[in-house]
């Protein structure tokens, strides 16, 4: 039952993430409101997009990095889209783990009462 909760309260805010995203209803990606404007915070999805282009690092005498990435270059989809994508992915397997949840309790508590009428 707790688990069935939670997948409901999981949908519910992949839900909220589609539609920020996608800017649906007033949101804005660019409002600051996941970070309650405390970070300069942005998607993972921004610079680690599919197809999205590496910038080889600069000769420097510091410490080497690993590839720079140049956020919405050369991406096959626009990060709002993968965000989107993504959530709507964890929603069908949120949905169906709610619907397993559901199950197994009806189940529990069918055998629950067949073990009070003997």
């Amino acid at each position: 039952v707790v688990y069935a909760v939670w997948a409901a309260a999981w949908v519910t805010w992949n839900v909220f993430i589609i539609c920020f995203y996608l800017e649906v209803g007033g949101l804005s990606k660019d409002s600051g409101l996941l970070t309650f404007r405390l970070s300069r915070h942005h998607s993972w999805w921004h610079e680690h997009g599919p197809g999205c282009v590496h910038k080889e690092p600069a000769a420097s005498l510091g410490p080497p990095d690993s590839q720079a990435l140049v956020p919405g270059i050369g991406c096959t989809l626009e990060h709002g889209y993968v965000e989107a994508l993504h959530s709507a992915l964890q929603i069908l397997a949120a949905l169906v783990g709610f619907i397993c949840a559901c199950h197994v309790a009806s189940v529990v508590t069918e055998e629950e009462d067949g073990c009070w009428r003997r």
